[in-house]
C-alpha cells in the first residue's frame, strides 16, 4: 500500500518544475501587452500631449475587463477553460500586432483617429485580460499553490521586464532621430512574439504535463465541466471518467454556489479589491503626471515605474518562504487597510520632498501590492473541491478587477485643480461651444 501511494505521488508531481516555468511565462504573457503600453506611455504623451494617455487608456481598459469578468464569473461553470484561455491569448496577439501596424501605417502621427483606434484596441486587451487572468487563476486554483504563485509572479515579472527594457531603449534610442517611436515599436514587436509563444505553450505543452493532467482529472471526477477540452487534448477520454462518476459517490458532485463561496471568502475578496484600488489610484497615472520635475529629468517617471514593478515582482516570491507568509485573515485585512496611509504620503512627498523619498514610497507601494495579493490568492482556495476552487478563483479575480477599475477612476482626482485636468484641446473645444441659458 505504501509503495502504491508513493507511485501515485511521483506521478502526480512529475512535470511540476516545467509547469511552474510555463505558468510563469503564461503570467508574463497575460500582462505584457498592458505593461508594454504603460512603459511606452512617454511616447504616447509625446504624440498625444493633450489627451492624458496614461489615465485615459487605463480608464478605457478597466470597464471592459471588469464587465467581461463579471459575465465570465457568473457563467464560470459552463465555460470551457481551454477555449477561454486560448481565445484570450489570441486576442492579445492580434491586438499587439494591430497596434504595431497602426503606428506603421500612420507613421506615428497624433491624429484623433489613431488615438481612437488605440483606445479600441486597449478595450480589446481588457476583454482578453478577463478571459485569461480569470481563466488561468481559476484553473490553477484547483491545482497546487506553487503554480498559482508562479503565474502571479509572472504577472509582476511582465512589468519588471518591460520596465527594464524601457530603460534600455531610452539609453539606446534617446540620442537618435525618432528614438521614442523606435523604442515603442520595439516593445510592440516583443509583445507580439511573446503572445504567440504563450498560445503555443498553453495549447500544446502545458495541457500534456502529468501534474496538470492529474489535477484536471481529479477536478473532473469532482464534477467540473470546465476542464473537458483540456482533458481531451491531453488524451484522456471522457468515457472512463463518466463510468467512475456513475460508480462513485454522486454526493461528491455537490458544490457550493458562487454566492456561498463569496460569503465564506468575502474578506479575501475585499482584500484584493482594496489592494488594487489603492495601487492603481497612484500607479501609473500619478507617477507620470503629478511627481514634478527632478534631477533625473525624463528618466524620472521611468525609474519610478521600474521601482514599482521590481518591488511588485520580488514581493510576489516572498510568500514561498513559509515563515514570512501571512495567513491570518485579520492580519491580512489590517495590512490592506493600512495601505490607505500611502495616499496622503504620496501627496505630501510629491509636494514637499525630493525624488529619493518618492522612490522609497513607490518601492513600498510595489512591495506591499505583490506580497498581499499572493498571500490572499494562495490562502483562499484551500479546503475546497476542484469546481469550487475554480469558481472562487474567478470570483476573486472579479473583485481584483473591480478594485483596479475604481483605482483608475480615483486616479483622476489627482488632477483636480490643475490646469491640465481636461487637457488643452478639450478646453479649446469647450470655448467654442455656445452657452445658452434656459
Amino acid at each position: 500500500m505504501a509503495v502504491e501511494d508513493s507511485s501515485q505521488t511521483s506521478i502526480r508531481l512529475e512535470g511540476k518544475c516545467r509547469a511552474v516555468v510555463i505558468c510563469w511565462i503564461l503570467g508574463v504573457g497575460t500582462l505584457i501587452c498592458w505593461n508594454s503600453l504603460s512603459s511606452i506611455e512617454d511616447y504616447y504623451y509625446h504624440v498625444f500631449p493633450d489627451y492624458h494617455p496614461s489615465r485615459v487608456l487605463t480608464l478605457v481598459y478597466q470597464p471592459f475587463a471588469f464587465g467581461t469578468m463579471a459575465f465570465l464569473a457568473y457563467y464560470e461553470s459552463n465555460i470551457d477553460t481551454r477555449k477561454r484561455n486560448i481565445l484570450g491569448y489570441v486576442v492579445f496577439f492580434l491586438g499587439t500586432l494591430a497596434l504595431l501596424l497602426l503606428d506603421l501605417v500612420t507613421s506615428g502621427k497624433g491624429s484623433i483617429g489613431s488615438y481612437v483606434g488605440i483606445c479600441l484596441l486597449v478595450a480589446a486587451f481588457g476583454v482578453a485580460d478577463a478571459l485569461v487572468q480569470g481563466g488561468m487563476l481559476g484553473d490553477l486554483a484547483l491545482m497546487c499553490p506553487e503554480l498559482v504563485q508562479s503565474f502571479v509572479a509572472g504577472l509582476a515579472a511582465s512589468g519588471a521586464l518591460t520596465s527594464a527594457l524601457r530603460l534600455l531603449t531610452e539609453a539606446v534610442f534617446n540620442s537618435t532621430d525618432d528614438g521614442l517611436r523606435k523604442g515603442a515599436l520595439f516593445f510592440l514587436l516583443i509583445s507580439t512574439l511573446f503572445e504567440f509563444l504563450c498560445i503555443f505553450l498553453y495549447a500544446f505543452v502545458f495541457t500534456k504535463l502529468p501534474i496538470v493532467k492529474h489535477y484536471r482529472r481529479k477536478a473532473a471526477l469532482e464534477g467540473s465541466q470546465t476542464v473537458s477540452s483540456d482533458l481531451s487534448a491531453a488524451g484522456i477520454g471522457q468515457t472512463d471518467l463518466t463510468e467512475k462518476l456513475v460508480d462513485g459517490d454522486r454526493g461528491n458532485l455537490d458544490r457550493l454556489s458562487n454566492k456561498e463561496l463569496l460569503y465564506q471568502n468575502f474578506d479575501y475578496a475585499i482584500d484584493l479589491f482594496l489592494i488594487f484600488a489603492v495601487s492603481v489610484s497612484i500607479f501609473p497615472g500619478f507617477l507620470y503626471e503629478n511627481t514634478g520635475i527632478h534631477q533625473l529629468g525624463s528618466w524620472y517617471p521611468l525609474v519610478l515605474v521600474t521601482v514599482f514593478n521590481l518591488g511588485d515582482l520580488v514581493s510576489r516570491c516572498i510568500p514561498l518562504i513559509q515563515c514570512v507568509k501571512l495567513e491570518s485573515r485579520n492580519a491580512l485585512m489590517i495590512s490592506v487597510v493600512s495601505r490607505f496611509l500611502l495616499v496622503p504620503a504620496f501627496y505630501f512627498t510629491a509636494k514637499y520632498a525630493d525624488q529619493g523619498w518618492m522612490i522609497m514610497l513607490v518601492s513600498i507601494l510595489g512591495l506591499s501590492n505583490g506580497y498581499l495579493m499572493v498571500c490572499v490568492l494562495m490562502a483562499a482556495p484551500k479546503g475546497y473541491k476542484g469546481p469550487e476552487q475554480n469558481a472562487l478563483g474567478n470570483v476573486l479575480v472579479l473583485f481584483l478587477m473591480g478594485g483596479i477599475f475604481l483605482g483608475a477612476a480615483l486616479d483622476w482626482l489627482w488632477l483636480i485643480g490643475n490646469e491640465g485636468f481636461l487637457g488643452r484641446s478639450t478646453m479649446k473645444l469647450l470655448t467654442l461651444i455656445p452657452f445658452t441659458s434656459t
